[in-house]
């Protein structure tokens, strides 16, 4: 009599295999969707950080100021001189593809004769957005229009 070999059929293997495929293909694509997920939670804290920073700023000084550098790689920070608010403003998380983007307002305030009294403060979101037209421009990048906004006080 022969003995009977253990071993496993082809059809065994496919099905295996195709199991194998499908846990790895949505484990990528949930690790894709959290890292958007995390750069975004990474924006919102950045812009909540310059948020303060400008309230501390119109808190002292009266007006928001004329300009903030949030260009990407620069470490420039926000100060009016005697006062540092912001050593260094964070750069977005995709940098140099997306950054951040500040705009005083009303458009065309000089804090002279027409004081920025407001402002918008905005981001490029990868999983959601809250804003859709931003007050005096809409760039977070190249061809990357903003869609998460904050204004003073926190107001989205």
């Amino acid at each position: 009599m022969k003995k009977k070999e253990k071993s496993f059929t082809l059809i065994e293997i496919l099905v295996v295999s195709t199991i194998i495929a499908l846990l790895a293909g949505a484990a990528i694509v949930s690790y894709a969707q959290i890292n958007k997920q995390s750069r975004d939670a990474k924006r919102k804290a950045d812009l909540e950080q310059i948020r303060a920073a400008l309230e501390m700023y119109r808190s002292n000084r009266g007006y928001y100021p004329l300009s903030v550098n949030t260009t990407c790689g620069d470490a420039s920070g926000l100060s009016d001189g005697a006062t540092t608010y912001l050593s260094d403003i964070p750069d977005d998380p995709k940098c140099p593809t997306y950054w951040y983007y500040y705009a005083p307002l009303p458009s065309g305030c000089n804090n002279t004769t027409v004081y920025c009294n407001n402002y918008t403060l905005a981001a490029q979101l990868e999983t959601t957005s809250s804003c859709t037209s931003i007050p005096g421009g809409n760039s977070c990048g190249t061809g990357n229009p903003c869609n998460y906004c904050l204004g003073p006080y926190g107001k989205k």
